[in-house]
């Protein structure tokens, strides 16, 4: 029983738990939110009109750099899947099945691959987008002089 329950609860519970938690939080933000929203039109304060707006603006430098770190932590994931399909296969090569060694030398090549791929990305898209990133870092330090 217990080798059924526990596949079942890895692959259909805990992703619909984790999506339930991320809407039930955003939920509860918003709630707040006009909760405060509510009290200041009551009292009649003066509303700051960017309280729902852009608050999730991500800039073009910040996607980048969270590509540079995507690129980091999948490259150093498949180069530790391939040491460790390395060290497995030196010290029981034998002992191991050879899927088992195939699989690990597999899902790290993959990781690899894609770590690469988003430092290529990363590369490409700083040189391709250099001036749009000074015009808004520009466009900042002109708010923040203001």
């Amino acid at each position: 029983m217990e080798e059924i329950l526990v596949p079942i609860a890895i692959c259909v519970v805990l992703p619909v738990m984790i999506v339930w938690l991320v809407t039930r939080a955003r939920e509860n933000e918003t709630n707040r939110k006009t909760e405060i929203m509510l009290k200041a039109i009551e009292s009649g304060a003066t509303i700051d009109p960017n309280l729902f707006g852009n608050q999730g603006h991500i800039t073009v430098k910040e996607r980048l750099l969270k590509r540079l770190t995507g690129a980091c932590v999948t490259s150093l994931l498949g180069v530790a899947c391939i040491i460790l399909n390395l060290v497995q296969w030196a010290k029981w090569g034998e002992t191991f099945s050879r899927s088992t060694l195939f699989m690990t030398l597999a899902m790290g090549c993959i990781l690899l691959a894609i770590g690469v791929a988003l430092f290529i990305v990363y590369f490409v898209g700083r040189k391709m987008l250099s001036k749009e990133i000074e015009a808004e870092e520009n466009s900042l330090k002109r708010g923040e002089n203001k």
